[in-house]
């Protein structure tokens, strides 16, 4: 019988924005995912500064983006732990949940694969799930022959073989943010519910925008 399929979605999401819920959707079919759970973490093991909105409001605007769609769910299982929370742990989570007949998936981006040598533990983590690698379209397919003298030729031809296209849509949390603070408009970058919350709390205004200045 063949196993279920589960893909979990994790990063900062700050704030979520409509590129994150395109390529995820995207993913899901190209896997045959029944189900994609985002997972925001509380801070980026290889990045030493915090998301600039808080766990709640991240939380908050990834249940908003995600609402009208039956096959996504959030997860706050890394907001619970100490920062900063490890992708290992929280496959094994998953795995331990769900049970050995669910195929657990870890989507990333392109732009992620020259990090992975710094990733907690990676080699157990390659063994553990399928990484889903990402990349957009136009782009060139990422090439991970170079970590064949550190990781071996079958943990390299498992990460080939899961290299999926994904559509081009230049859109980054940092640039939404960079706008905000100018008092930009962002309403092309993200579902109509998250901009409405981070307009009511006042999330990403520079000081002098939410003091009126």
């Amino acid at each position: 019988m063949a196993k279920r399929k589960i893909a979990l979605f994790g990063g900062t999401f700050d704030p979520v924005h409509i590129g994150h819920t395109t390529i995820a959707a995207d993913a899901a079919r190209h896997i045959g995912a029944e189900k994609i759970i985002f997972i925001p973490a509380k801070r980026s093991p290889l990045k030493g500064f915090l998301p600039k909105a808080n766990d709640k409001h991240r939380l908050k605007m990834i249940a908003l983006a995600i609402a009208e769609q039956k096959t996504f769910e959030v997860s706050d299982c890394e907001l619970k732990k100490p920062a900063p929370s490890y992708t290992l742990d929280t496959v094994r989570k998953f795995q331990a949940e769900y049970g050995d007949d669910t195929l657990i998936h870890w989507l990333i981006g392109a732009d992620s694969i020259d990090d992975l040598t710094y990733w907690y533990q990676i080699i157990e983590l390659i063994d553990t799930c399928i990484l889903i690698t990402m990349y957009r379209a136009g782009c060139e397919v990422p090439d991970f022959t170079k970590f064949e003298p550190i990781w071996g030729p079958q943990r390299t031809e498992k990460l080939q073989q899961n290299v999926i296209q994904t559509p081009l849509i230049d859109i980054s949390s940092t640039e939404i943010r960079d706008r905000l603070a100018s008092d930009r408009d962002v309403t092309d970058m993200l579902m109509p519910p998250v901009a409405e919350y981070i307009r009511k709390h006042g999330l990403y205004q520079s000081k002098s925008t939410a003091d009126g200045e």
